[in-house]
Protein backbone atom coordinates (compact mmCIF):
# COMPACT_ATOMS: atom_id res chain seq x y z
CA UNK A 1 0.00 0.00 0.00
CA UNK A 2 1.38 3.29 -0.99
CA UNK A 3 1.57 6.74 0.99
CA UNK A 4 -1.01 9.32 0.65
CA UNK A 5 -0.29 12.74 1.79
CA UNK A 6 -3.17 14.07 4.08
CA UNK A 7 -1.46 17.03 5.00
CA UNK A 8 1.87 18.95 5.51
CA UNK A 9 2.51 20.78 8.70
CA UNK A 10 4.86 23.32 9.82
CA UNK A 11 7.10 23.71 12.67
CA UNK A 12 7.87 27.17 14.18
CA UNK A 13 11.36 26.48 13.61
CA UNK A 14 11.36 25.95 9.66
CA UNK A 15 10.71 22.28 9.62
CA UNK A 16 7.89 20.88 7.17
CA UNK A 17 6.68 17.54 7.15
CA UNK A 18 4.02 15.54 5.33
CA UNK A 19 1.89 13.48 7.33
CA UNK A 20 1.23 10.31 5.95
CA UNK A 21 -2.54 8.28 5.34
CA UNK A 22 -0.57 5.71 7.78
CA UNK A 23 0.37 8.35 10.38
CA UNK A 24 3.94 8.18 9.57
CA UNK A 25 5.93 11.94 8.95
CA UNK A 26 8.35 12.45 6.37
CA UNK A 27 10.88 15.11 6.21
CA UNK A 28 9.67 17.96 3.42
CA UNK A 29 12.50 20.68 3.87
CA UNK A 30 13.99 22.53 6.11
CA UNK A 31 14.58 26.35 5.51
CA UNK A 32 18.00 27.80 5.50
CA UNK A 33 19.58 30.08 8.00
CA UNK A 34 20.12 33.17 6.73
CA UNK A 35 23.66 34.01 5.88
CA UNK A 36 25.72 36.91 7.11
CA UNK A 37 26.42 38.95 3.94
CA UNK A 38 28.67 41.33 5.75
CA UNK A 39 30.15 42.21 9.20
CA UNK A 40 32.30 45.47 10.01
CA UNK A 41 32.18 47.09 12.96
CA UNK A 42 28.96 48.15 14.31
CA UNK A 43 27.08 47.04 11.16
CA UNK A 44 26.01 43.38 10.27
CA UNK A 45 24.13 42.66 6.57
CA UNK A 46 22.25 39.96 7.10
CA UNK A 47 20.27 38.03 3.91
CA UNK A 48 16.71 38.65 3.75
CA UNK A 49 16.95 40.63 7.63
CA UNK A 50 18.99 43.46 6.25
CA UNK A 51 21.14 45.85 8.01
CA UNK A 52 22.08 46.13 12.02
CA UNK A 53 24.03 45.92 14.78
CA UNK A 54 23.28 43.18 16.73
CA UNK A 55 21.63 39.45 15.50
CA UNK A 56 19.75 37.09 16.88
CA UNK A 57 19.91 34.49 14.32
CA UNK A 58 18.03 30.86 13.45
CA UNK A 59 16.63 28.72 10.37
CA UNK A 60 14.49 30.58 8.47
CA UNK A 61 14.87 33.77 9.96
CA UNK A 62 16.20 36.07 12.96
CA UNK A 63 16.03 39.84 14.39
CA UNK A 64 17.96 42.30 16.44
CA UNK A 65 19.52 41.61 19.42
CA UNK A 66 18.58 43.95 21.70
CA UNK A 67 21.13 43.87 24.85
CA UNK A 68 18.46 45.00 27.46
CA UNK A 69 16.00 42.45 26.92
CA UNK A 70 17.43 40.05 29.53
CA UNK A 71 19.79 41.98 30.95
CA UNK A 72 23.04 41.12 28.98
CA UNK A 73 26.26 42.80 29.65
CA UNK A 74 29.74 42.68 28.58
CA UNK A 75 30.51 41.80 32.20
CA UNK A 76 27.23 40.13 32.82
CA UNK A 77 27.66 38.19 29.64
CA UNK A 78 24.88 36.01 27.73
CA UNK A 79 21.77 35.67 29.30
CA UNK A 80 19.66 32.15 29.22
CA UNK A 81 16.42 34.10 27.76
CA UNK A 82 19.23 35.23 24.96
CA UNK A 83 19.50 31.62 23.75
CA UNK A 84 15.99 30.23 24.57
CA UNK A 85 14.50 31.77 21.29
CA UNK A 86 17.36 29.61 19.66
CA UNK A 87 16.50 26.72 20.91
CA UNK A 88 12.66 27.47 20.36
CA UNK A 89 13.46 28.40 16.58
CA UNK A 90 15.01 24.40 16.57
CA UNK A 91 18.48 25.77 15.93
CA UNK A 92 20.82 21.97 16.44
CA UNK A 93 24.15 24.21 15.90
CA UNK A 94 24.42 27.69 17.69
CA UNK A 95 27.80 30.20 17.28
CA UNK A 96 28.29 32.39 19.90
CA UNK A 97 30.25 35.28 19.03
CA UNK A 98 32.41 37.39 22.32
CA UNK A 99 32.44 40.98 19.83
CA UNK A 100 35.54 41.99 18.31
CA UNK A 101 37.70 42.03 20.93
CA UNK A 102 36.42 39.34 22.99
CA UNK A 103 34.78 41.88 26.00
CA UNK A 104 31.21 39.44 25.52
CA UNK A 105 31.70 36.88 28.50
CA UNK A 106 29.86 33.80 27.61
CA UNK A 107 29.16 32.16 30.92
CA UNK A 108 29.38 28.11 31.11
CA UNK A 109 25.98 27.87 32.48
CA UNK A 110 24.73 29.22 29.19
CA UNK A 111 27.48 26.42 27.06
CA UNK A 112 25.64 24.01 29.49
CA UNK A 113 22.13 24.69 28.77
CA UNK A 114 22.53 24.49 24.84
CA UNK A 115 24.60 21.04 25.37
CA UNK A 116 21.64 19.72 27.67
CA UNK A 117 19.55 20.26 24.84
CA UNK A 118 21.89 17.99 22.45
CA UNK A 119 22.69 21.71 20.51
CA UNK A 120 26.48 21.86 19.60
CA UNK A 121 28.39 25.17 20.78
CA UNK A 122 30.81 26.99 19.53
CA UNK A 123 31.91 30.06 21.44
CA UNK A 124 34.24 32.41 19.23
CA UNK A 125 34.96 36.31 18.62
CA UNK A 126 32.85 37.86 15.91
CA UNK A 127 35.28 37.11 12.88
CA UNK A 128 35.74 33.72 13.70
CA UNK A 129 32.20 33.09 14.50
CA UNK A 130 30.63 34.67 11.57
CA UNK A 131 32.89 32.29 9.07
CA UNK A 132 31.80 29.58 11.41
CA UNK A 133 28.25 30.01 11.25
CA UNK A 134 27.96 30.85 7.44
CA UNK A 135 29.72 27.26 6.79
CA UNK A 136 27.22 25.64 8.78
CA UNK A 137 24.47 27.88 6.93
CA UNK A 138 26.00 26.81 3.51
CA UNK A 139 26.03 23.43 4.01
CA UNK A 140 22.04 23.69 5.20
CA UNK A 141 22.35 23.08 8.84
CA UNK A 142 20.08 24.16 11.56
CA UNK A 143 22.62 26.60 12.79
CA UNK A 144 21.56 29.91 14.62
CA UNK A 145 24.00 32.32 16.90
CA UNK A 146 24.29 35.59 18.38
CA UNK A 147 26.12 37.97 16.93
CA UNK A 148 28.22 41.01 18.17
CA UNK A 149 29.19 43.11 15.59
CA UNK A 150 31.82 45.92 18.32
CA UNK A 151 33.76 45.38 21.10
Amino acid sequence: MGYYTIRIESLSHGEHYIVCANGETMELSTVASPRILSSGWGKMDIEHLGSGKDFKLWPGGGRGWDWSEYGTGHQSGVQPGDVKELIDQGCRVVILTTGRFKRLKVPATIIDLLRDQGIAVTVADTKKGVEIYNHHAGKGDAVGGLFHSTC
